[in-house]
């Protein structure tokens, strides 16, 4: 599994023109999946998008954690994030999960952030959105389970 993080001061995403999913300052979390994913490479991402110290404290330094913070996360399913360009020129997706078996490994990694603690949005898992974010740093951070 593997997560991109971006801290942000805001995010939302959009499916036809409808927001389905908007937070205030806390991190977008683009999450994709391998059809090897199982319990604990979601566990292990979700602990770590929770308690990753990427929030800056009294001094500015990146001591505070999302849970820290009280911030939001919007969770966003990106098959992309394992688009392999080693060769060619268009990407192959094939160690991305097949769709039926991602739905369920993105529900139930949008459940774990939520019994971390995380005020949890997300987007619509298959369908086009749009994402519009302010990323806040910029801080961008690519968590992989083990």
């Amino acid at each position: 599994m593997r997560v991109l993080v971006q801290r942000v001061s805001m995010a939302r995403v959009t499916v036809g023109g409808e927001c389905v999913g908007a937070i205030g300052p806390g991190l977008v979390l683009l999450a994709g999946f391998r059809g090897t994913d199982d319990e604990r490479a979601l566990r292990f991402c979700a602990d770590k998008c929770a308690n990753l110290r990427i929030f800056g404290d009294e001094a500015g330094k990146l001591n505070r954690s999302l849970l820290d913070i009280r911030g939001e996360a919007l969770v966003i399913s990106q098959f992309t994030l394992y688009g392999d360009c080693r060769r060619g020129r268009r990407p192959s997706f094939n160690e991305a999960a097949p769709p039926q078996i991602a739905a369920g490994l993105y529900e139930r990694f949008v459940e774990l952030c939520r019994l971390s603690g995380m005020r949890v949005a997300q987007g619509r898992f298959g369908a086009h959105m749009l994402l519009e974010l302010a990323n806040d740093g910029p801080v961008t951070i690519l968590v992989e389970s083990p």
